[in-house]
């Protein structure tokens, strides 16, 4: 039977700061903290709406990627945040899949 201590824990503060070293010196002026906050949180809102996150649960899913990046824009243009381009975008979720891998969140798909 798994435990809480078996669970992964996923820290919002530490992804963005590995996000931040993540991220291309040519975009470093163009990304902030805040970009990185908002689409952490339309993330999260995007697992919540399909059923993804249960913190009880260790079990696997497998995320649509694409499905995400087009909600995350979609709320974007709703929420009229103009200072994320798409490629933006997809730099932050770049970094992000990156920490996750890096504490064992997500795995490569071979």
């Amino acid at each position: 039977m798994k435990t809480n201590d078996d669970l992964l824990v996923f820290d919002e503060d530490e992804a963005v700061k590995y996000i931040l070293n993540f991220i291309p010196a040519e975009f470093k002026n163009k990304i902030s903290e805040d970009d990185i906050d908002y689409v952490l949180d339309i993330m999260y809102e995007f697992y919540e709406k399909n059923g993804y996150i249960d913190e009880n649960s260790t079990e696997e899913a497998d995320i649509d990627e694409e499905d995400m990046s087009e909600f995350i824009l979609e709320c974007i243009k709703k929420d009229e945040v103009t200072n994320i381009s798409e490629e933006e975008l997809q730099i932050i979720l770049e970094g992000e899949f990156e920490y996750g891998k890096s504490i064992g969140v997500y795995k490569e798909i071979e």
